[in-house]
């Protein structure tokens, strides 16, 4: 499964406005149908998680669990925000979180 990375502000704030959000304990998530054939996945961690190595790590985290769980559902803008308890998080919780939220992200799209 490929994917490619929101960058630009206009594209997170499109999500932001017209997108559906679910949420847990450590992530929040936003998507976005793109129309396009590949996923486009975001992330935004805030100072309020930690320092830079933090949420360096936190970023890894997501991005690597996103990898290995996501192989379906073509054509969406998502956007991963890590709440201040992702911080503290192991892979296994942050993995948990996301196959909560995207199941629930399945079930309503």
């Amino acid at each position: 499964m490929t994917y490619e990375s929101l960058k630009k502000p206009s594209e997170f704030s499109k999500v932001y406005k017209r997108g559906k959000s679910f949420a847990d304990k450590n992530l929040v998530i936003y998507m976005l149908p793109n129309k396009l054939d590949y996923t486009r996945v975001g992330l935004s961690v805030s100072k309020k998680v930690g320092n830079s190595v933090r949420r360096n790590r936190v970023k890894r985290l997501i991005r690597e669990t996103f990898r290995l769980n996501y192989h379906e559902n073509f054509g969406y803008d998502i956007i991963f925000i890590a709440r201040v308890r992702a911080n503290t998080a192991d892979f296994a919780a942050i993995e948990k979180s996301m196959k909560f939220l995207l199941n629930k992200m399945n079930s309503k799209a």
